[in-house]
C-alpha cells in the first residue's frame, strides 16, 4: 500500500513526538482520522504535504483574520527580520502594539506582552491572587484558558475532544482552589458567590465561549459576572484570547458593553505568530513586577517579529467596513448551513458571533457545556471526514469554533456549501 506524504510524516512523527503532534486536538483522534501535514497556505486556502488544497476554516485556530500570508503582514515581518529576530530587550515595536491594544480595548490602560494565551491566563490569575490575597478562582465548564494547572479543570477544547476530565499531574492542593460552574447559569453563579464570594480572588470567563463549540453568552450572564465581582471584591477576568479583535475591534467587551478588570489576549494580536498579552487598569497592572511585587517574566516576550505581525494585522482590520464585510461572509456561510440542514432534515444547531461560528449536531439549543456534550459526535466525525474529502478544512472536533477570514470570498463560501450539501446527503 502506497502511503501519502502526510501518512509518512505522521508515522515518523509518532516515533519522535507524543502522539505525533505538538498539540493534542491536531491528532484528529476523535474523528477517526490521521492529521494532514500542511505545506503552505495563501489567503483562505491551505495546501497539504501531498499538494491537496483545502478551504480553511481553522485559520491557525483563529488568528488568521486576514487570511494566510497577507501582503501587509509579510512585508512587516520581512522588514523587521532585517533588524534581527530576538533581542531579549525592549523595542519600539512592543510600545507601538501596546498602544494599539490600549486604544482599542475599553478596559485596558496598561498591557504586558507574553508569548501565548496560556501564559497570559496563568499570569493574570497569579496577579488576581496577589492583589486580593485570596486563593479561589471560579471558571466555567467547557471554557479553556490554556493548560496551566489552576485552569485545567472541566476545560473544553482538546480536553473535551479527548474525553479527559482534567489531567494527571495536577495536585489536589491546586485543583481544590478552582471552582468550575455551568456557563450561562446565573443561579449557580450567584449561589456560589453567596457561599464563597469573600474567598474568591477572580472569576475568569470566555465572554463568548469558543472551546465547547461556539456558545454565546445569554442575556444577563456577563452583567451578572460584573455585579457579583463588584459585590464581593473579586476581580473579573475576560479571556479574549480568541474573541479579542475577532468578534469586534474592541473585543467581546465592547460588543456586549460589559467591562472586566483584567483581560487576556492572544492570536490576532500576533498576526499568526506566537504571542499573548494581559492588561487592565493602572491600579491593578501596577502590581506586576518590576513596578510591583507579582512576578512574571519571559525572554521572548515582546518578540519584534511577532510585534510587527500584530501591528500590521491591527492596522488592516481597523479599516472602515472591515468587520461589516467579515460579518456578511460569516452570515452567508451560517445561513447556508442552516438551510442545508433543514433540507436534509438533519437536527443541527448553529450559532454565530461575528466571524466565529458554531455547528452542532444536536436537536436542542446549546447554551453550555452539558448541552454541547449531548451533540452527536459520531455524526460530526462523519461530517468532518466528508468535508475533508471535499476539500474543506474544519476543526477535527465538535467542540471547536469555525473561523471566517477576510480572504474568504463568495466563491469559497459557495464551494463550501456545495460540499456540505453533498456531505449531509451522504450522512442521511
Amino acid at each position: 500500500m502506497n502511503l501519502t506524504n502526510s501518512e509518512k510524516l505522521y508515522a515518523r512523527a509518532l516515533t519522535l513526538i507524543p502522539g505525533g503532534v505538538n498539540s493534542p486536538v491536531r491528532a484528529c483522534q476523535s474523528v477517526g482520522a490521521d492529521p494532514l501535514f500542511i505545506d503552505r497556505a495563501q489567503g483562505c486556502l491551505i495546501v497539504d504535504a501531498d499538494g491537496n488544497r483545502y478551504i480553511d476554516y481553522i485559520g491557525s485556530w483563529g488568528p488568521m483574520i486576514l487570511g494566510h500570508r497577507h501582503p501587509a503582514v509579510i512585508e512587516a515581518v520581512t522588514t523587521v527580520l532585517e533588524r534581527g529576530t530576538s533581542f531579549g530587550a525592549p523595542t519600539d515595536l512592543e510600545v507601538q502594539l501596546a498602544q494599539m491594544v490600549i486604544d482599542a480595548v475599553p478596559s485596558v490602560e496598561i498591557v504586558r506582552m507574553v508569548n501565548s494565551g496560556t501564559e497570559a491566563s496563568m499570569s493574570v490569575v497569579r496577579l488576581a491572587r496577589g492583589i486580593t490575597q485570596r486563593e479561589i478562582i471560579i471558571k466555567f465548564d467547557g471554557c479553556y484558558h490554556g493548560h496551566a494547572d489552576t485552569l485545567l479543570v472541566a476545560a473544553g477544547s482538546g480536553v473535551a475532544t479527548l474525553g479527559i476530565p482534567g489531567s494527571p499531574g495536577i495536585p489536589e492542593s491546586i485543583a481544590q482552589h478552582t471552582l468550575s460552574l455551568p456557563y450561562n447559569d446565573v443561579d449557580a453563579l450567584t449561589q456560589a458567590m453567596a457561599g464563597k464570594g469573600d474567598s474568591v480572588a477572580a472569576i475568569i470567563v470566555e465572554p463568548v465561549a469558543g472551546n465547547m463549540g461556539l456558545v454565546p453568552p445569554q442575556k444577563g450572564f456577563l452583567e451578572c459576572l460584573r455585579q457579583v465581582c463588584d459585590r464581593y471584591g473579586s476581580i473579573l477576568i475576560f479571556d479574549e484570547v480568541m474573541t479579542g479583535f475577532r468578534v469586534a475591534y474592541g473585543g467581546a467587551q465592547s460588543l456586549y458593553g460589559v467591562y472586566p478588570d483584567l483581560t487576556c489576549f492572544g492570536k490576532i494580536i500576533g498576526g499568526g505568530l506566537p504571542v499573548g498579552a494581559y492588561g487592565g487598569k493602572h491600579d491593578l497592572m501596577s502590581q506586576v513586577a518590576p513596578q510591583g511585587s507579582v512576578y512574571q517574566a519571559g525572554t521572548l516576550s515582546g518578540n519584534p517579529v511577532a510585534m510587527a505581525a500584530g501591528i500590521a494585522t491591527l492596522e488592516q482590520i481597523q479599516k472602515d467596513g472591515f468587520y461589516e464585510a467579515l460579518d456578511q461572509k460569516a452570515e452567508q456561510l451560517l445561513s447556508g448551513l442552516e438551510n442545508l440542514a433543514r433540507k436534509a432534515d438533519m437536527p443541527v444547531q448553529t450559532q454565530r458571533v461575528g466571524s466565529m461560528l458554531g455547528f452542532f449536531f444536536n436537536d436542542r439549543p446549546v447554551h453550555n457545556f452539558d448541552d454541547a456534550k449531548t451533540s452527536d459526535v459520531e455524526k460530526f466525525s462523519a461530517f468532518y471526514n466528508g468535508m475533508r474529502r471535499e476539500g474543506i478544512y474544519i476543526a477535527p472536533s465538535q467542540f471547536e469554533a469555525l473561523f471566517v477570514s477576510a480572504a474568504h470570498e463568495t466563491e469559497h463560501i459557495e464551494a463550501t456549501l456545495d460540499a456540505a450539501e453533498r456531505t449531509l446527503a451522504e450522512l442521511n
